[in-house]
């Protein structure tokens, strides 16, 4: 480039705008604002700073609106300080801004008398005994209640589950009598008297006399023979015709018909506000109904020392209802209550009137707010379904039993017998329930488990009690076969968490699509791995990218396999026995895996299927000989499950 064409090209660049000045420096004067082309560390650093503030502000903001947390501001939409002015009433029933799908609630606690034939000290007794009978939809919510039961563990399940061997007056089998008896009525057993014989052989005629003369008295009104009706059907009559009837013909009366509603699934339940609406069955204290719908002992002695000032008893009249918002907790993984509202009804005429309201601020205290905007209240009690919620089988089992007062060991041994059909881990769904028979609690407060019915979806699950001649108590399906599975599906402590299921996959480590032969059960190192069943060890050892694995033969052609152990129980051997519940090793990552787990296959005659769901053979089977029993005692079972409450109903806790 010649002198003239630099000239040129300096002019355009000085015309442009551009300077060619010195480098930046940091010998800006301290305090005061940089000039020209020095830079000041402190203006930068504020800067910055201002950025990453703003964007973790929005980015609060955003997580707040897209995830529903309210605990920013949870006293502001708890006291609803900003009522709308165009609506004094909102329905229940129709859709708002967020609506979330609200069931209606069963809960029922009841006692059902039958009169019971049994034997005791050799004598044969009829009496009046109690049983207690629950009905109920399942806890949609994880409260308080369910706070500190025992970890799911499928080994405590085998425990639980076992057969037990009854007591000789133990009533294992209730035996109904056809006919109620007040008080105690003693059973003797006599020869017939030789008079009492009849005649060892009837004609014909004389069958025929009686037969006629028996009919006579019954269907005569006192009147000639043209007056006597026969009761002979009509020859152009069939069966199909029953109830139908013609001129000069005898209707017929279908007896023993029950007629059922048809049940409402969760599909068809309203949408409604994110609550629970209570209604107070029985007079009685205010204590009793929260400690059974997401309050604790803390809570409610919180809440009640802010309403001791604007009600004047702490116990409610039958017919009040309560409002109860439930909300996350901060520091775990229930819900707790957010606002109690409570309704009187009037007196004079029966409307429900707002008394008082208690409503949680962000410190974590209860203070009194105003009534939140009406609804028209629902006749039946209503809980909200927040599908993010959901508790899982096991917990909801465990929570609706401490709601309805069932002892801890018998919830132990419900979900133990559930534990090999079902997957406990599971979320349950709205409209799932269930039902519980029990003996009364007798004087050292033992009561017996009689029958439990499990409704997921829509399979319903039955279990009923019935002691064999040797004395031994399990529970059996209506087939006579025993809730238990010879193999557990998920056999570690604990049960691991489902980190990678049966199937098609895309492999984590090789990044292509391969098939998945078992399923992938996350756990720390050092879990426990137990035996799913009983059976002889095949293999033990290092297995390429299984890493450390046992494989154990089971009957039936069943076999299964544990791999990526972080070492292999002391003892397992090919050729050992191993029963169901044995230590045979611990969780670890050996081999091709990218965290500790537990792969856990199951093959069936050599062909490998998912763990969580292929059917598994059952474990036992009632013997013929006990069919009659048996079928005798789930039609009496199932006679208590249809009766009529008795006149002292416990409780309908909601």
């Amino acid at each position: 480039m010649n002198p003239a064409q630099r000239n040129r090209t300096a002019a355009l660049l000085k015309a442009s705008g551009f300077e060619d000045g010195p480098a930046l420096t940091v010998q800006s004067t301290d305090g005061e604002i940089p000039h020209g082309r020095e830079l000041s560390f402190a203006w930068l650093t504020g800067t910055v700073m201002t950025g990453l503030t703003s964007v973790l502000l929005m980015g609060a903001a955003l997580y707040v609106s897209f995830e529903g947390q309210d605990t920013f501001s949870t006293a502001y939409e708890a006291l609803q300080l900003i009522t709308k002015t165009d609506e004094a009433t909102v329905d229940s029933q129709v859709k708002g801004d967020r609506v979330r799908p609200v069931a209606k609630t069963r809960s029922e606690l009841e006692i059902v008398e039958a009169s019971i034939r049994e034997t005791v000290d050799g004598r044969s007794l009829i009496s009046k005994k109690p049983f207690v009978r629950v009905r109920a939809t399942l806890a949609t919510a994880a409260t308080a209640l369910s706070n500190d039961i025992p970890d799911y563990d499928p080994v405590a399940m085998i425990d639980a589950s076992q057969p037990v061997v009854a007591d000789g007056d133990d009533v294992a089998n209730p035996e109904i009598y056809g006919a109620e008896v007040e008080g105690e009525v003693q059973i003797k057993t006599a020869a017939l008297p030789a008079s009492f014989v009849p005649a060892p052989a009837i004609s014909d005629k004389s069958a025929s006399d009686f037969v006629r003369a028996t009919v006579e008295n019954l269907f005569a009104e006192g009147g000639g023979e043209g007056e006597v009706a026969l009761a002979y059907a009509q020859p152009d009559t069939g069966v199909r015709d029953l109830g139908v009837v013609t001129d000069g013909g005898l209707s017929g009366i279908a007896e023993n018909v029950s007629i059922l509603p048809k049940t409402k699934l969760a599909e068809d339940a309203g949408l409604g506000r994110s609550e629970r609406v209570i209604t107070i069955r029985e007079t009685g204290a205010l204590k009793e109904p929260l400690l059974k719908n997401g309050f604790d002992n803390q809570t409610y002695d919180m809440i009640s020392a802010t309403l001791k000032n604007v009600l004047s008893s702490a116990n409610v009249p039958s017919g009040a209802r309560l409002r109860i918002l439930m909300g996350p907790a901060r520091n775990s993984q229930t819900l707790i209550p957010h606002r109690l509202s409570i309704y009187f009804p009037d007196p004079k005429t029966g409307e429900i009137k707002h008394a008082a309201t208690a409503a949680l601020t962000d410190r974590g205290s209860y203070v009194l707010g105003l009534e939140p905007p009406k609804i028209e209240f629902p006749e039946e009690d209503t809980e909200e379904i927040n599908v993010n919620n959901l508790p899982s089988v096991y917990r909801s089992i465990w929570e609706t039993a401490r709601k309805h007062d069932i002892d801890d060991a018998i919830t132990s041994r419900i979900v133990a017998m559930f534990a090999y059909d079902i997957d406990l881990t599971k979320r349950i769904s709205a409209g799932d329930s269930i039902e519980i028979l029990e003996t009364e609690k007798d004087a050292t407060g033992h009561q017996d488990l009689l029958y439990v019915a499990l409704k997921l979806g829509t399979t319903t699950r039955e279990l009923f009690r019935f002691r064999t001649d040797d004395g031994t108590v399990d529970f059996y399906d209506p087939d006579g076969e025993t809730g238990k599975r010879f193999l557990t599906r998920r056999p570690l402590q604990g049960g691991g968490r489902l980190a990678s299921r049966f199937g098609n996959r895309v492999h984590p480590i090789f990044k292509s699509r391969r098939m998945h032969t078992g399923v992938d059960l996350a756990s720390k190192t050092g879990t426990p791995i137990y035996a799913s069943g009983d059976g002889m060890v095949e293999k033990a050892g290092w297995a390429s990218g299984y890493g450390k694995k046992v494989e154990i033969k089971h009957v039936n052609g069943f076999e299964t396999g544990y791999g990526h152990m972080s070492r292999i129980a002391d003892g397992m051997k090919p050729g050992v026995r191993v029963r169901q519940g044995q230590i045979i090793g611990y969780v670890g990552s050996t081999g091709n895996s990218t965290g500790p787990h537990l792969h856990f296959e199951i093959k069936v005659n050599g062909r490998f299927v998912d763990p969580l769901s292929v059917k598994l053979p059952r474990d036992k089977s009632l013997s013929a000989q006990y069919e009659g029993n048996f079928e005798q005692t789930i039609s009496q079972i199932r006679d208590l499950m249809k009766r009529d409450a008795a006149p002292m109903t416990v409780a309908a806790l909601n």
